[in-house]
């Protein structure tokens, strides 16, 4: 079925590809992403529209020797399908098989395994400088960045030393007009504009059809036609941000013209200096429904098609602790006005749009921009309002001088909503929560909570809304269940117990309430009879509840859906330490020292121990344990 894709053990045939071939290549690409999509949740509409582009890269280019960084990376499936990892592909983003993000692991043409926005340019500029620096200046470097993660600060300190070193750098901006969703600001308004001035159009277009009638690659009058043009572009849209930078500005171009995207590539590839190519593609292309909604068809759940019609295979579930944040931070902005909410592009990973379009006065999406949302966000705190960052856990790692210098040390009261605070699954190591328990509680003046059910996700976001320094509250990417018990007031410290028992005590920190509760039954069943704690706090923690655990239960177990080193086993541990607890009854548990590769979130809990079975399994040990040491005493 898949002729062309099927037979590819590298890229390099593509060099010899016709426009023609390379066009049927690009079809048989798109019927396999269609067709992941049957089986599983995947990136979706993003790799639609970068089909012909990557073909175009890998047809001029030799990534054997060249560079080629994805920025962001979610868009990197075509990539893996045309450089020898077609038969594999059905194996993406389930444990064991091949990540939905680049992996150096896999294949010599990913160089960084990239998951976050913006770093592109760097990487493929620190590349470039060490291949000159090592003799190698025959090696060229590409970078791919998308308009959505184009705004990053990062990318303008890239540019801006970029044009100081005057490297042969290429930077390929793909203009989709989209990130996850629409993207915003300033940058987006001028790409925009240099994108549909009318004028520039219709001269492009007669320099293209010019171009068209010139010999493919190289000829002196196609340089001098695109310097004219460049000329004309310059004037008449303003600005000139890249050249500014030091940056020679080509394009707009249609991104999915295949043989004019190689033509335009064959042009700026042997350019002296660092050259921005503007290519001009469409989220989702290909496929009638993601093109018309690509928002949705970014991570759509599988589905099966019917005529052209998705219809999806999953059933409805429970809502997500993400959906339960939504809500309370709606509720809460219903009834205070002076609640504000910030997200870096992430509206609709966050499912912030109700928030959107009933407050669209206090609601602010800066884009691919978490330093500045933060820093903002202090402004908001700063002159009385009551700021909510709403980031993913790892998203938020790039605000961390922000959250310490901004928020922390001015002691002001923003509230950070970190989502995906745990095992993502299928997304990876770049998207796996695990580090901002130890990112932040490091931090004097911050206060950190982690809601045990659904139940306290809306309580928690009341009582940081009304403290008077910042806080946090961590939720992972899961369904949030809900446990049936007396409700008690969330009060600053102060943790809950679910069932008490002195063979042992099992302290659950977040969403981990529902193994430790699970766990417990399974030891029920083995006659011990231990306590489950919901620590809700995370700093402070409870010291009346800890002090009470080390007195009466023989031994005590934290577990978190997060890093062990710092995190909040490590906190309990140094308590007990400073208190002179016997913290030999006591074990941590949750993800060890390494980073953890994608699969389901039920398979990686159980790999980590911290599943039912996993943390029973150590209180048993620990029951034994103590056991052992009773007899040998007596």
């Amino acid at each position: 079925m898949h002729e062309l894709l099927s037979k590819l053990e590298s890229s390099e045939p593509l060099k010899r590809m016709s426009t023609k071939e390379l066009e049927q290549l690009a079809t048989e690409i798109r019927d396999v992403l269609c067709n992941l999509l049957a089986t599983r949740t995947a990136h979706f509409a993003s790799n639609l529209g970068v089909v012909e582009l990557c073909l175009a890269l890998h047809s001029v280019f030799d990534f054997k020797k060249d560079r080629l960084i994805w920025d962001t990376g979610h868009q990197i499936y075509p990539h893996k399908l045309i450089t020898g990892r077609y038969h594999e592909f059905k194996t993406i983003r389930e444990r064991g098989g091949l990540m939905g993000y680049p992996n150096p692991a896999e294949s010599d043409y990913d160089l960084f395994m990239t998951g976050h926005a913006g770093c592109s340019v760097s990487t493929a500029l620190g590349l470039k400088s060490g291949d000159d620096l090592n003799d190698e200046p025959g090696r060229r470097s590409v970078a791919v960045i998308g308009d959505g993660a184009f705004p990053s600060g990062i990318v303008f300190e890239a540019m801006n030393n970029a044009g100081e070193l005057n490297a042969d750098l290429i930077v390929v901006l793909n203009d989709n007009k989209m990130s996850i969703c629409p993207r915003v600001g300033a940058v987006a308004n001028y790409l925009d504009r240099l994108r549909t001035n009318p004028f520039y159009t219709g001269f492009k277009s007669e320099v293209v059809r010019v171009l068209n009638k010139l010999p493919l690659f190289g000829d002196p009058t196609e340089r001098l036609l695109a310097q004219i043009k460049e000329a004309v572009k310059a004037g008449m849209v303003g600005g000139m941000l890249f050249e500014e930078f030091g940056f020679r500005y080509i394009g707009p171009i249609d991104g999915h013209d295949i043989q004019l995207v190689r033509k335009y590539l064959e042009m700026v590839k042997d350019q002296k200096g660092p050259t921005l190519l503007h290519v001009v593609t469409e989220k989702g292309r290909g496929y009638k429904p993601a093109e018309k909604d690509p928002v949705y068809f970014h991570t759509p759940p599988a589905f099966e098609d019917e005529d052209g019609c998705p219809k999806p295979l999953s059933v409805g579930e429970k809502p997500a602790f993400t959906n339960y944040a939504r809500d309370a931070i709606l509720s809460l902005m219903d009834r205070n006005r002076k609640v504000t909410v910030m997200t870096a592009a992430m509206c609709q990973g966050n499912k912030l749009e109700p928030v959107r379009d009933a407050h669209s006065d206090r609601f602010f999406d800066v884009g691919i921009c978490e330093s500045h949302a933060v820093a903002f966000a202090a402004g908001h705190a700063k002159v009385g309002l009551r700021p909510i960052v709403a980031i993913y856990s790892t998203f938020l790692q790039r605000s961390y001088d922000q959250i310490f210098q901004e928020v922390a040390l001015q002691n002001l009261p923003v509230t950070f909503m970190i989502d995906r605070a745990g095992l993502t699954g299928p997304d990876g190591p770049t998207h796996h929560g695990l580090f901002d328990i130890g990112y932040m509680r490091v931090f004097p003046n911050i206060v950190m909570m982690a809601p045990g059910d659904a139940t306290e996700v809306e309580p928690m976001l009341e009582f940081a809304l009304s403290h008077p320094g910042p806080t946090s509250i961590r939720y992972p990417k899961t369904t949030a269940q809900t446990f049936e018990r007396a409700k008690k007031p969330i009060e600053l410290g102060k943790s809950e117990i679910i069932q008490w028992g002195t063979d042992g005590a099992i302290i659950a920190c977040g969403a981990m309430l529902q193994q430790a509760i699970a766990a417990a039954e399974l030891l029920k069943r083995d006659g011990l009879n231990v306590a489950v704690i919901n620590a809700r706090f995370i700093k402070p923690l409870d010291m009346q509840m800890l002090t009470k655990v080390f007195d009466e239960c023989r031994f005590v177990v934290t577990v978190e859906e997060g890093a062990l080193m710092g995190g909040f086993g490590s906190a309990v541990l140094e308590t007990a330490c400073e208190q002179g607890w016997d913290t030999r009854i006591m074990r941590t548990l949750g993800i060890p020292d390494r980073f953890i590769e994608h699969g389901d979130r039920n398979e990686l809990l159980a790999e980590a121990g911290i599943d039912p079975a996993g943390i029973a399994k150590t209180c048993r040990a620990l029951s034994e344990k103590d056991s052992h040491a009773h007899h040998a005493g007596a």
